[in-house]
């Protein structure tokens, strides 16, 4: 028989379980263009972020006045539709370019 502890335990473990490939958590395919700065792999959504931050990161694509701001490269156009975007604005780019 299992203690309160125990169960406790099985039941955030069974939560996190069901957590883990859904939401966030999910993998996505990235399309064509997205794959060009994240890779064609199926990733978790929020990796796709953490990728794409790194990628602006490393080419020095903020505005250095307005750190909000993303100046975008010929890969990043095409995933944006524009020259430039808010941080806020992202996401909403970035999820249009993947599937689930």
């Amino acid at each position: 028989m299992a203690t309160g502890k125990q169960q406790e335990g099985a039941e955030k473990a069974a939560k996190k379980q069901t957590r883990e490939g859904t939401g966030i958590h999910a993998p996505v395919q990235p399309s064509t263009e997205l794959g060009a700065v994240v890779g064609n792999d199926k990733l978790p959504r929020s990796q796709v972020i953490s990728k794409v931050w790194d990628y602006i990161k490393s080419n020095n694509l903020q505005n250095p006045e307005n750190k909000r701001e993303i100046m975008a490269d010929d890969k990043l156009k095409k995933v944006f539709g524009k020259d430039k975007v808010t941080m806020f604005e992202m996401n909403k780019h970035i999820s249009a370019h993947v599937k689930s």
